[in-house]
């Protein structure tokens, strides 16, 4: 039990709803797939007429944000240089009042039990989030501001370690693509001029089933089968092997089912393009293709990065992300560069090798964040 008085969350902070208004040239629009727990990654540029619909939320200096979404760790802490961007509606913006620090505010949205207490409130059959109901029964523990301050101090030092964990693993990660341009060039103009065939010349492509409507019947979900959309996907890296939603026995049977190795990519919304490789097997929505690659022709590893390369193209396609829908006829009308065998081979052992390292890399991030999860559960009971 804390030591610290217990507060609604919302009579230390505002709820933030500005949103935006109309706005010449480009600004960054970050979505929470943009977000690596506190690190903003690879914001997109857009204009006012060609923003996804949910990039809505305006927020300023001080202000800090958390991914609505179940089983999320996603915060940040706007700061003057982002304070002109576009935010997702994904985000609920807190902007802390006189007695409460931004900083505290930030560790505490962080923290186990908060996350532990939102997921509990966070509703919806399809994507469970926190709604602004939700957000009123959030409570924070609030210290004196002088010792919000000094603990703030000791747990800034400690979240440095890992920033630059997650700095490292970034790093890790660019190695690969960085290897593919080498190797293959850019798939987009095929700068290699490597022989080309089609997408559908070279895997078979399909499109996930789910025919109840509503879509959230909660009559279809919470058994023992992995169920995705396109959020999953966006939010993998690459590799999906986790899932928010399940199916049950009804469920299945208005699904259809992909298997390990298959390439899902998302064809609507503002994920549109975004791809992943099966690392179990999924039910999926009708929101998402699969794709099996045939591997007498091409590899699977390959492919995908092929697709994501191409991605830019695609959201070209269908400017409005928001409304988008890429269609099979479309997609298996990609063109695909194709090397050897023999160079995709050694192309995908690279990627081993370096998933082995990221492997290693996740267990440290783990261990940092045991600690760090530590130190706040002391600072937030009074014993830091």
């Amino acid at each position: 039990m804390s030591r610290w008085p217990i507060y609604p969350i919302l009579e230390s902070c505002n709820l933030v709803n500005t949103r935006t208004g109309a706005f010449i040239g480009s600004r960054y629009y970050v979505s929470t797939g943009n977000v690596d727990t506190t690190c903003i990654i690879c914001p997109e540029s857009v204009t006012y007429d060609e923003r996804p619909s949910r990039a809505d939320l305006n927020a300023k200096e001080g202000d800090v944000l958390f991914a609505r979404m179940q089983a999320t760790d996603k915060v940040v802490l706007v700061t003057n240089e982002t304070q002109q961007y576009l935010w997702s509606t994904g985000f609920a913006a807190l902007r802390p009042k006189l007695y409460t620090s931004s900083g505290w505010l930030r560790y505490w949205l962080r923290s186990q039990p908060f996350i532990e207490r939102k997921d509990a409130l966070c509703t919806g059959a399809t994507q469970k989030a926190i709604t602004n109901d939700g957000i009123r029964e959030l409570t924070i523990p609030l210290p004196p501001l002088s010792e919000q301050k000094r603990l703030v101090k000791i747990l800034d030092e400690v979240d440095v370690l890992c920033q630059l964990r997650a700095q490292a693993d970034h790093k890790t990660a660019s190695t690969i693509p960085a290897t593919f341009f080498e190797w293959f060039g850019d798939p987009t103009t095929n700068t290699n001029n490597l022989p080309s065939v089609k997408l559908g010349d070279i895997a078979k492509l399909e499109r996930g089933r789910f025919t109840p409507r509503p879509r959230n019947d909660p009559a279809y979900f919470d058994g023992e089968y992995p169920f995705i959309q396109t959020g999953d996907i966006s939010d993998s890296g690459g590799l999906l092997s986790t899932w928010k939603q399940t199916l049950n026995e009804r469920g299945k049977a208005v699904s259809k089912e992909f298997p390990v190795g298959t390439i899902v990519m998302a064809i609507v919304g503002a994920t549109i393009g975004a791809t992943a490789i099966l690392q179990i097997p999924v039910y999926c929505t009708d929101s998402i293709i699969g794709i099996r690659v045939n591997p007498k022709l091409c590899l699977t590893e390959y492919v995908e990065f092929v697709l994501r390369a191409r991605r830019p193209l695609l959201l070209a396609q269908a400017p409005d992300a928001a409304r988008a829908n890429l269609n099979l006829e479309i997609l298996r009308e990609i063109p695909i560069p194709l090397p050897s065998l023999e160079l995709q081979n050694k192309f995908v052992d690279h990627i081993h090798d370096i998933q082995a390292l990221q492997t290693t890399q996740a267990n440290s991030r783990k261990r940092i964040s045991d600690l760090f999860q530590s130190l706040l559960h002391r600072a937030f009971q009074g014993g830091l």
